[in-house]
């Protein structure tokens, strides 16, 4: 007879890109897994593939609304990360980063359960300093278009804070960077799954403004990875940690090796730069090298393949 005790782990967002990811890993780990989604971005064709597992339980609920239940790890993943999602509805966005880390923090105080809030690189707006280490403060706009998600972050970060120094409660704060891979939604405006739908159906690739601005793009798997890792890591580590890869493209320099992979023959043709969109992202991973012993090693052109592979498979009906 079995006496261990399995570790149950909630994922908030479990059905989403990044979460259905995180919970395929944690079941490979041996964990009892709820994953807990109101389907506005995540999909059950995420998570299908995990329905018959007996140790995964599939919820539908918005983390807007108190849950009860008993759990001994929670990962705050739900909330809408790409622009074209989350200023669909930017109130609703804000109640979902404000509300959702009000009631994730207060099951894991009722719970005593270690609790890990997914933060952005958007929490440091359009930076004056580069790369962005965690001790910058940002410069983000509080009343632009972008606020809902950024603000809506910021104030998540606040409070797992607030709920570490008055209640002591064991919180993990990730500051999550540009990451790509498999199960991206097609539709998301990332520029990443942009580029490749659009280079796989032939369309032109959309540059906003003239290409030159940066980003760092890391490959899900290894986001994942330290996630476990920052769970994992000893109580008195609270993060925020920033995590991504240091290595830094033009958005330019993205869609020709989107175009170089796919074999398109797509244009490359140029809008106008959105409010508030950064100019440059690069994460400062000193502390996440330090304490969790992370860093990336997938190169880009290795994971935009596996990535182009999942969206060619998907576009043309083979892939779930």
């Amino acid at each position: 007879m079995k006496n261990y005790h399995r570790k149950r782990v909630l994922v908030t967002g479990g059905a989403g890109f990044l979460g259905s990811h995180l919970c395929e890993r944690l079941l490979a780990e041996g964990c009892d897994v709820i994953c807990l989604d109101n389907f506005f971005t995540g999909t059950r064709d995420n998570v299908i593939h995990l329905m018959d597992d007996h140790h995964f339980e599939l919820l539908r609920h918005d983390v807007v609304l108190p849950l009860f239940m008993e759990v001994d790890e929670i990962y705050n993943l739900a909330c809408p990360a790409s622009p074209i999602h989350y200023q669909y509805n930017p109130i609703k966005t804000t109640k979902t980063s404000v509300m959702g880390a009000i009631n994730m923090l207060g099951l894991a105080k009722r719970t005593r359960a270690r609790i890990l809030q997914a933060s952005t690189s958007e929490v440091y707006g359009d930076p004056e300093v580069h790369p962005q280490p965690e001790s910058y403060r940002g410069n983000v706009n509080p009343i632009g278009p972008r606020a809902c998600y950024d603000e809506g972050k910021r104030c998540a970060e606040t409070l797992c804070f607030d709920y570490h120094r008055e209640h002591g409660l064991p919180v993990k704060v990730v500051r999550i960077f540009n990451t790509y891979g498999p199960r991206m939604h097609p539709n998301d405006g990332r520029v990443v799954s942009n580029f490749i739908v659009q280079a796989l159906k032939g369309e032109d690739i959309t540059l906003y403004g003239d290409g030159s601005q940066t980003r760092s793009f890391c490959y899900v798997d290894e986001m994942v990875d330290a996630f476990v890792r920052m769970m994992a890591s000893p109580a008195d580590f609270t993060g925020p940690v920033n995590l991504g890869n240091p290595v830094e493209f033009t958005i330019r320099e993205l869609a020709e090796k989107v175009l170089e992979l796919t074999g398109s023959r797509s244009r490359l043709v140029t809008k106008p730069l959105p409010a508030d969109d950064p100019k440059q992202r690069r994460p400062d991973i000193g502390l996440a090298r330090e304490k969790l012993g992370w860093e990336p090693v997938v190169k880009l052109e290795e994971g935009l393949k596996k990535t182009i592979a999942y969206f060619d498979g998907l576009l043309s009906g083979r892939t779930a």
